[in-house]
């Protein structure tokens, strides 16, 4: 049995293949999207779905995983281009290859941060990635 509690270590998630981080860091990732707009937005739930899949979708994480370099460490950037360069990637229909990579390589940052007890981390991330959804927003408003 697991302990579910228990945190990776790094050497553990270097050791991890990064899809399977991506695998993981998908669902953290969309949980943070889907707790932020339950707790900033009394919308239907059709809506509170539309404005989640604005954010959990190829397109915008690469767009997004392009505003957050610059605040990444080199211990981060190690795991986003882990994620970002690994093979046997199958892309949707829905988006080029260089976005479902750049979206991989955000997904697997968010699943090394979140199994390693970095949640802070990943929740400073996170906001950058909600502020500039905002700033995005806001420019298709004009």
């Amino acid at each position: 049995m697991t302990d579910i509690d228990r945190n990776m270590t790094e050497a553990e998630a270097r050791n991890m293949a990064p899809l399977t981080l991506a695998f993981y860091g998908d669902c953290v990732y969309e949980q943070l999207v889907r707790r932020d707009l339950v707790l900033t937005a009394d919308l239907k739930v059709q809506e509170l779905h539309n404005r989640a899949v604005a954010m959990v979708n190829a397109g915008f994480q690469a767009r997004a995983s392009k505003h957050i370099e610059k605040l990444l460490n080199t211990n981060e950037m190690y795991f986003f281009k882990r994620g970002r360069n690994s093979s046997h990637i199958g892309v949707p229909r829905s988006s080029t290859s260089a976005e479902y990579r750049a979206a991989t390589g955000l997904e697997t940052l968010f699943g090394y941060l979140d199994i390693t007890g970095q949640t802070d981390r990943a929740r400073e991330i996170f906001r950058a990635i909600r502020n500039y959804y905002d700033i995005e927003s806001e420019k298709r408003k004009r």
